[in-house]
């Protein structure tokens, strides 16, 4: 295989990989037109379109997937190699790929990074962050982070970190204005700052749970976001109720900044999870799942 033929191929794959033509790249240290040009130059010599392209979005096509699933152990094996080649005995080395909610990305593997890294220095460390459920192995990730609730069954889970807690609050300014809610059927009257799913785009239902009790309620209010932590300066700003993660509003509720409501209405519940496809792990996950489980409380 000539050389430019060998580019054109890791050029593919790290669109493919990226998902984007400018974060490839700069991955590949080239320009983006540079890169459009080397795939333009691969889908010639193909015969196939590879992608489909639009000004927002890079997909592949059934053809480029076929591709992508033929090169991808290729590439991984032979990054492998060459980093082996370069470690000390009994280094792990290689790169690992995981796909993380925002949320859990900051509150969960954020402090993680630095300690695994320091044990680990032979393994590169990607993370993308994306709220949206993704087919981890259709997009070529060895592991993803996600609510225990939301995992496939077919996944292994490790759990990361303890349980989670969701808080309805408010500011004190809001409640001296407005009737304090005593029941999840109240928020109905009242300002709910609310939030759209990242899967389907829809408002997300406020879920609620007591004695054995489940309601989802379908609240109203001024403004629905894309991004919940947006939502944490509007709640403080007296704008209305939010519904957020309690790491997220604890800290203002135990300075008297903001207000829990409705606080038996919303226990403790299984929080974020690692979850991987059953199939034989790579060395960088094999590391990375063992270290979890020794931080394990």
């Amino acid at each position: 295989m000539r050389g430019s033929e060998f580019a054109e191929l890791k050029a593919f794959v790290a669109i493919a990989e990226h998902g984007s033509f400018t974060r490839a790249a700069a991955y590949l240290g080239m320009s983006a037109s540079a890169l459009s040009q080397t795939l333009k130059a691969l889908e010639m010599r193909v015969g196939a379109r590879l992608f489909n392209r639009t000004t927002r979005s890079v997909a592949l096509t059934e053809t480029g997937a076929q591709l992508l699933a033929r090169l991808q152990p290729t590439f991984e094996a032979l990054e492998a190699a060459v980093a082996e080649a370069g470690a000390k005995p009994g280094t792990v080395t290689g790169r690992l790929r995981i796909n993380s909610t925002r949320d859990a990305a900051l509150h969960c593997l954020a402090p993680l990074v630095a300690p695994f890294l320091q044990c680990h220095p032979g393994i590169k460390l990607e993370i993308e962050v994306d709220d949206r459920l993704v087919d981890i192995v259709a997009q070529g990730y060895d592991a993803g982070v996600r609510l225990g609730e939301r995992l496939e069954q077919d996944m292994i889970a490790v759990k990361l970190g303890g349980e989670l807690q969701m808080m309805v609050v408010a500011a004190p300014a809001y409640l001296q204005r407005c009737t304090m809610p005593l029941t999840p059927q109240d928020l109905r009257q009242h300002a709910c700052l609310g939030y759209r799913r990242p899967t389907d785009g829809s408002p997300y239902r406020w879920e609620f749970e007591r004695d054995g009790k489940v309601l989802e309620v379908k609240v109203d209010g001024p403004i629905l976001v894309s991004d919940p932590a947006m939502l944490t300066r509007v709640v403080l700003d007296g704008a209305g109720l939010a519904y957020l993660f309690a790491h997220q509003v604890q800290a203002y509720v135990e300075q008297g900044l903001l207000v829990q409501v409705l606080p038996d209405w919303t226990p403790p519940f299984a929080g974020f999870y690692l979850y991987y496809p059953s199939r034989s792990m790579s060395a960088p996950l094999r590391a990375w799942v063992d270290f979890l489980r020794l931080r394990a409380p």
